[in-house]
């Protein structure tokens, strides 16, 4: 069954631009022409990765985000044509999983969708259920829970916590976890890294401001607490 890809902008020529070309790459791919639209669109089409916009009239890519968050997990690929880093920043904070810039080829989009969906849904070769103090992560699930309670992360939180707990005491490096999250060929920055933690650390810790589980390594980058 095909993957379904919801394009969002409010440009027709570009949404049918790039449904035709994710098309012949044999996606399913359907459009809206604002985050309002979008947001319905999701509902009712629960897609697999979502190609969004940021600037739009009626809503724009970051209220979009902002709303989809509540009820929807998709992985997100933003198309911008703004490259300040603060801008990057807080689509990472919104949920965003990579960007592409404008102007883009239909190729380099195609290998964006197709390396996210791949990290997303690709098989871990370690065991499927992992835990740590009061923390449960389910590979094949991909549900986390907190004691009693369900926890929703974005892909790439998911990804950070799972390479975390699957090796308690270990440090890896913000290049480690960029590198693991988005392939040697991500043109990103290492603070993103902090993004991701910062939003972990808010979902997971009791006390944020003091996390007991996700440790920072000064200099080096983040470790699972291996003592708890």
């Amino acid at each position: 069954m095909p993957k379904t890809i919801l394009v969002v902008d409010d440009t027709r020529s570009l949404r049918t631009m790039v449904q035709s070309y994710l098309t012949q790459e044999g996606f399913r791919v359907v459009t809206a022409g604002d985050g309002r639209e979008g947001l319905m669109v999701a509902h009712q089409e629960h897609p697999d990765l979502i190609i969004l916009d940021l600037m739009m009239p009626e809503m724009g890519g970051y209220e979009f985000m902002r709303a989809y968050s509540k009820t929807g997990a998709a992985p997100i690929i933003v198309l911008t044509a703004r490259l300040e880093e603060n801008d990057k920043v807080l689509g990472l904070e919104l949920g965003a999983d990579d960007y592409v810039t404008k102007p883009f080829s239909p190729r380099e989009l195609t290998a964006r969708v197709r390396a996210v969906l791949r990290r997303v849904s690709k098989d871990a070769p370690q065991q499927d259920l992992l835990h740590a103090a009061n923390i449960t992560l389910d590979r094949e699930t991909r549900v986390v829970t907190v004691g009693d309670r369900r926890v929703d992360l974005t892909p790439s939180e998911f990804d950070i916590l799972s390479m975390l707990l699957a090796a308690p005491g270990r440090v890896f490096s913000r290049l480690d976890l960029l590198e693991r999250l988005q392939g040697t060929a991500y043109e990103g920055y290492e603070r993103t890294i902090d993004v991701h933690i910062r939003n972990l650390r808010t979902k997971i810790e009791p006390d944020p401001r003091n996390p007991r589980y996700i440790e920072t390594v000064f200099g080096i980058g983040y470790r699972f607490a291996a003592d708890i």
